[in-house]
């Protein structure tokens, strides 16, 4: 992923928020990092719009779609009508220049449209001829989702682009390949291209959907009634059209001694980074952060140091990120020609006898701390409640209400009083409901974590 076209590439800054001091002999350092990407082609952190760019510019992408068409599409008919009108407003928010394709997904993947193996350039023929192809798109077969995706990358593969990201729709559980088979495809396409990842209606597995998400750095999401899915697809394009650099990472550097305990995104979602490390040198080792355009998230890193004594102090860790160079760009300090190390920041430890300062916790660290607590309850709540377990399940539950009662969550705490009636959301007193729709517990479970922005 190297060649941009002409774009306003962004700007990163890294922001660094901790409590550096320790106790004597203490050893685990925490530290949230906010990275900012600004200039980009997008409105604000929300979403890009086509028509930003002159004809021809912006950044090179490719774009493949892959739409479920096994035959569980055709209860009720409208869901894959629904699913070919998505599909169509999706191709008609493709910005010009954009190479792209329609994968039509069932227990094997079809191409749908260019075909022979290509992608097309979207352009108000080509959009046209694909919105012809769709009314092709028939419910018939099974579904092996690990299928879809090893297209889709071979699709996205045959053109050299700076942007690679997929869009998947499905309806159903992935019940003609294994698991380790969706594993393996999945392991196959991680770091090659982004996938946004949709489940329509309340028939399919949400851990597969999620899975497919985190896998593949994109963004997961319930549409449970299928009338919304032209919007839901619209939004999912505009934002792919906002993403300016792909594959950036955040390189970590420890001393000799030092221990990275985890590294994770925390907003806007909770996103597990800590196994996903490869290596960058001695010491110092690579998480992906995937595609960026005009936004900012952020990342909760704890390090664990060697214990020191009073008035002691070190570097617990810089924190680097790897930039991607533009095709043709000159080599400046600390590129190598294809990557370039851009924003810096440093996280400390210094080993105090003042109580208050040792024992106080950053306001940052704090919140999201919470909220990788509160994704964590709602998801062990709700297992609880599928195993028939409904004194746990209360109890998480009653936990993630008052998670989100505390930071400010909003939108999490409608989703859980769906799912409990709330008495107290100050201690977190609550009943299960003995009726709860099916949808409103997939898009709880789907949505866990989701989180909301520390107030500074």
């Amino acid at each position: 992923m190297a060649n941009f076209a002409k774009s306003n590439v962004p700007r990163f800054s890294v922001d660094v928020y901790q409590n550096e001091y320790l106790p004597e002999g203490g050893r685990e350092v925490n530290a949230i990092v906010t990275v900012t990407a600004t200039g980009g082609g997008t409105i604000g952190s929300a979403v890009a719009a086509p028509h930003l760019y002159a004809p021809g510019e912006g950044p090179s992408a490719a774009v493949v779609l892959m739409v479920d068409c096994s035959g569980s599409m055709d209860y009720p008919p409208t869901k894959m009508r629904n699913a070919r009108d998505a599909t169509a407003a999706a191709i008609d928010a493709l910005r010009d220049g954009v190479h792209f394709a329609v994968v039509g997904g069932t227990h094997a993947a079809k191409e749908v449209y260019p075909g022979a193996g290509r992608l097309a350039v979207a352009d108000a023929a080509t959009r046209e001829q694909a919105r012809r192809a769709l009314r092709t798109l028939s419910a018939g077969g099974g579904t092996a989702i690990g299928t879809w995706l090893k297209l889709a990358d071979r699709l996205l593969a045959s053109v050299d682009v700076a942007i690679r990201h997929g869009i998947l729709l499905t309806d159903g559980r992935n019940e003609h390949e294994s698991s380790e088979d969706l594993k393996a495809a999945l392991q196959a396409c991680a770091g090659r291209f982004t996938c946004d990842a949709r489940g329509v209606g309340t028939d399919w597995e949400v851990k597969e959907v999620t899975a497919i998400a985190s896998g593949l750095l994109g963004s997961a999401d319930i549409v449970a009634d299928p009338a919304g899915l032209a919007d839901d697809f619209t939004r999912m394009m505009e934002t792919a059209m906002g993403k300016e650099v792909a594959d950036v990472a955040l390189r970590l550097w420890t001393p000799l001694g030092a221990t990275v305990k985890f590294v994770k995104q925390v907003a806007p979602a909770v996103e597990e980074l800590t196994g996903r490390r490869t290596g960058a040198g001695p010491r110092s080792g690579d998480y992906p952060l995937g595609s960026w355009g005009d936004e900012s998230r952020d990342y909760h890193v704890c390090v664990e140091v060697p214990a020191a004594g009073v008035g002691q102090e070190m570097l617990a860790a810089r924190l680097s990120l790897v930039i991607p160079q533009p095709a043709g760009a000159s080599a400046g300090s600390g590129a190598d020609g294809v990557h370039k190390l851009g924003a810096q920041g440093l996280v400390r430890a210094v080993w105090t006898d003042d109580m208050a300062a040792s024992t106080s916790i950053n306001p940052q660290v704090a919140h999201y701390t919470g909220q990788a607590e509160l994704a964590h309850v709602i998801q062990q709540g709700l297992d609880l409640r599928k195993a028939g377990d409904f004194d746990g399940a209360t109890s998480k539950l009653g936990r993630a209400v008052q998670l989100a009662s505390v930071s400010g969550n909003a939108d999490t705490a409608k989703l859980l009083a769906k799912v409990v009636d709330v008495v107290d959301a100050t201690t977190g007193t609550v009943r299960l409901k003995a009726r709860v729709e099916e949808a409103d517990e997939m898009t709880l479970e789907t949505r866990s974590t989701k989180t909301v922005r520390v107030k500074k």
